[in-house]
């Protein structure tokens, strides 16, 4: 993982961050990322994010699962061990309709489950930087990305003046990484 500096500002209020959010964008700032501790209506689209693509992979697991359920009823009740059952045929399709709906829902429920928490980087043993611990209580943290092209006085101004009530540098490794919380950073926070 590469080691990364931040800049990191504490607004009080959503209403004072949202505008905030927006003229860092203008400003030509890049926003690693916004904490808040509860969601608040348009801030992704605010802070530029694309639409998630979660629904389109919903809809591969759930094709998946259907396939799955027809492939293997068909193949058992075909193939591995037909059975005559008073005349019926072996392929009954409207039969294999509950079975084929609970797999299509398992495989698209377990399979967004298991998608949305890779994407969000979520696992009992994965450790991330928290930039400040009260972003989960009653703050909102909205963390700047340092590169080449970025003067750190004039960014801390420039959230000073849009309204961010305490604002730090930190340096932090990018990213997730497997760890545990009780152990120390060896990372020092500036």
């Amino acid at each position: 993982m590469s080691v990364k500096k931040f800049i990191v500002g504490c607004f009080d209020d959503e209403k004072v961050l949202f505008p905030a959010v927006k003229k860092v964008r203008k400003a030509g700032y890049k926003i690693h990322d916004v904490y808040t501790p509860f969601p608040i209506h348009g801030l992704d689209t605010a802070m530029g994010l694309r639409d998630t693509s979660l629904h389109t992979a919903g809809f591969i697991y759930g094709i998946t699962g259907t396939t799955t359920a027809l492939t293997f009823m068909g193949w058992v009740f075909t193939k591995s061990w037909p059975l005559n059952i008073g005349g019926k045929p072996h392929f009954p399709l409207p039969a294999f309709i509950p079975i084929t709906f609970e797999l299509t829902v398992l495989f698209s429920a377990v399979g967004m489950v298991l998608t949305f928490c890779y994407l969000c980087q979520l696992a009992p043993f994965v450790k991330k930087h928290h930039f400040n611990p009260r972003a989960t209580d009653d703050l909102f943290v909205m963390v700047l990305e340092v590169n080449s092209r970025t003067n750190e006085e004039d960014a801390k101004a420039f959230l000073a003046a849009v309204g961010a009530k305490d604002i730090n540098v930190q340096v932090a490794e990018d990213g997730w990484w497997l760890g545990r919380y009780d152990k120390e950073d060896i990372l020092v926070k500036g």
